[in-house]
């Protein structure tokens, strides 16, 4: 019965793709390559439903060479098949249907790593930690988070239940859920900081990102005199282009350019710009960047610095300058193509690998130093393409410890943040609580109960030259230093728990205040110490200094100094 099937779907496949040459002759003149390779593919497919040993699954099998086919592109034009198609719809408008809480893998379960405030997880009394046994009476042990994610959502109102496991009680128990349309906003959070400085957080740029960030600025205007205004894009990894271009507008005035598109059909060719009167021309901007700002941060980003508009502080940003539109395709699939390249105000294209010109091994280069070229701000300033979106002041930020990575890829830190929460039924606020000594004193215990260890980078780099001296019949003569330098990195390693303390405690104290107040409280744990913050507040209080910048003064101090 299975082999008539896959044979009605291939012979089904084969005349669709017969259908679609003939429809695409005479559209261009790669039309004979066009036809003369989906009759192959179409033969090939048959020929191997009819004669592989195996029952295939004609579907799955379509959608690796499919995969396959796209990858070979670049890592945004993929296929979207119908039941994926609720993930795409999250990315444009930051709302699903589901019941509203991050997971992640753990062994052989998938695990709740955040139940989304006043979500349907939240509410039904899901918590960080709880292990997900079975969705729906089925067992989830060995699946993806991606596969159990897909088991979550589905139409707002229809409902789930979950067998769950939670540390400290001996047996499972069943939740049942109602799926809801879950919005997660472009804003989660604003503030006033110190000396009057607004803050805006923006984690997205789905759907009316820019009224968000508008009514939130407006807000903070209206009830201060602001000294000047932090716009918080680190880890924003975009979204819709249009948005980026009303994000831009609030700062600058109807009819300036924020980004261009140009592609291989004139079609794709357009230019953006604002379309109404800024809410803001004069207050003093700084935008916050990191390597993980991407694709509608950028043009936001590099609009602002383009146009002298604002101040970028942090890190070089992603370099994604790809622009992709989403096309319907047949049983409700989708595919998402790169369409264009953006170009932001003084022309420069942000894109830092080239897809177009991969080596024998799939990998993509970086454009070379020799193609990089300068362009100019709207004073003068001197900025560059092909590296993303390089800040106006640099901030380098120490890199994680060894035993700080661990602790977090270990789960040491969640699990024990997770056994806090439930000895503990509050904290301080989010802005003020601290770990101790004493909490600190008793995560050590707990991580000493759980038998944690982990490697270091210099016993990595032993144990490589043990195996050379070991093949090269050395290690003999050297044995005895060898152990002494083993012995000595150990007595060293035992001390790393103390050595990395204000930073274990800042991701502990991070984890922790995220059971109680959620991401929100997470965002405003994390300012109390955040160098970049601290610095945009000291260039707000230099006025000077934040001018130069933007004059372009600080630029030619530089370049006669290294002259």
């Amino acid at each position: 019965m299975k082999m008539k099937t896959n044979t009605r779907i291939v012979t089904f496949l084969t005349a669709f793709i017969l259908l679609l040459t003939t429809t695409t002759t005479g559209q261009n003149s790669n039309n004979f390559e066009i036809s003369k390779n989906l009759e192959i593919y179409a033969t090939l497919f048959r020929e191997l439903n009819k004669n592989y040993v195996d029952e295939i699954s004609p579907g799955e099998l379509m959608k690796t060479g499919i995969d396959a086919m796209l990858e070979s592109l670049d890592p945004y034009t993929v296929y979207i098949s119908e039941a994926e198609v609720e993930d795409y719809r999250f990315i444009t408008t930051g709302q699903y249907g589901g019941i509203g809480a991050l997971i992640h893998k753990k062994d052989d379960y998938v695990v709740i790593s955040e139940p989304y405030e006043n979500n349907p997880a939240q509410k039904a009394g899901l918590i960080a930690g709880d292990v997900l046994l079975e969705v729906d009476g089925k067992s989830v042990k060995g699946k993806s988070t991606g596969e159990v994610s897909t088991l979550l959502k589905g139409q707002p109102g229809t409902e789930v239940t979950l067998l769950i496991k939670r540390e400290g009680m001996s047996e499972p128990f069943e939740l049942d859920l109602e799926r809801k349309n879950v919005s997660i906003d472009n804003v989660p959070y604003y503030s006033i900081l110190k000396d009057n400085v607004g803050y805006i957080k923006l984690t997205g740029f789905t759907q009316e990102a820019g009224k968000e960030v508008k009514e939130a600025f407006n807000k903070l205007r209206s009830e201060n005199e602001l000294s000047g205004l932090i716009l918080d894009l680190r880890g924003n990894g975009g979204g819709l282009l249009q948005e980026a271009v009303n994000v831009t507008n609030i700062f600058v005035d109807k009819g300036e350019m924020v980004v261009s598109t140009k592609g291989k059909m004139a079609i794709k060719n357009h230019t953006y710009r604002t379309t109404e009167a800024a809410v803001d021309t004069e207050i003093p901007v700084i935008v916050l960047v990191d390597n993980h700002s991407a694709s509608a941060s950028e043009i936001v980003a590099g609009a602002l610095q383009d146009h002298d508009r604002a101040v970028i502080v942090g890190q070089t940003t992603f370099g994604k300058g790809l622009v992709q539109n989403v096309i319907p395709l047949a049983y409700n699939s989708q595919v998402k193509i790169t369409v264009a390249k953006y170009y932001i105000p003084s022309g420069r294209c942000i894109q830092e690998i080239d897809y177009a010109h991969k080596d024998d091994n799939g990998n993509a280069p970086k454009i070379p130093d020799s193609l990089i070229m300068a362009y100019k701000t709207r004073n003068g300033r001197v900025v560059f393409d092909g590296h993303g979106i390089e800040p106006d002041v640099t901030i380098d930020l120490p890199s994680l410890s060894n035993i700080g990575y661990t602790l977090v890829s270990d789960f040491l830190i969640f699990d024990y943040a997770s056994q806090f929460a439930r000895e503990h039924d509050t904290i301080a606020p989010a802005d003020s609580f601290e770990i101790t000594d004493e909490i600190y004193n008793d995560f050590i215990s707990f991580i000493n109960e759980q038998g944690y260890e982990y490697t270091t980078r210099c016993e990595e780099a032993l144990e490589k030259l043990k195996k050379s001296a070991e093949k090269e019949n050395y290690f003999d003569e050297i044995e005895s230093d060898f152990n002494a330098l083993a012995d000595k990195l150990a007595i060293i390693k035992t001390n790393d728990i103390n050595k990395h303390e204000e930073e274990i405690k800042e991701i502990l104290k991070i984890e922790i205040i995220s059971r109680y107040y959620y991401q929100t409280g997470k965002i405003i744990a994390s300012l109390a110490s955040d160098k970049e913050i601290e610095k945009a507040i000291e260039l707000f209080n230099e006025r000077d200094s934040y001018l130069a910048i933007l004059d372009g003064t600080q630029q030619k101090e530089k370049k006669e100094t290294r002259n």
